[in-house]
């Protein structure tokens, strides 16, 4: 987490082994940095295995009033970092 409040993670370009291989190849990293918005931010603070998903939702409608679509966007965020193994449930 930066000053700001925002929340970087790292990601792998590849799972595969044959994609980890070729990145060793040419020599470049495997992984990249993906830098949250203050929105992902929050709900990745908030995912500590204690809170329901209902009260994340809560907690972000008071956090963002004028967000449309904010159970959408709780909806896709948790299922993107569910994908990439950071989230189980």
């Amino acid at each position: 987490m930066d000053d700001a409040g925002l929340v970087h993670i790292t990601v792998p370009k590849f799972q595969s082994k044959l994609g980890k291989h070729l990145c060793r190849l040419v020599r470049k990293n495997n992984e990249f940095q993906a830098d949250m918005d203050a929105i992902g931010s929050f709900i990745w603070q908030r995912c500590d295995g204690k809170l329901s998903v209902g009260d994340i939702l809560k907690d972000l409608e008071k956090k963002f009033p004028d967000e449309k679509n904010i159970d959408q966007r709780l909806f896709v965020f948790l299922t993107q970092m569910r994908q990439l193994d950071y989230l189980t449930f």
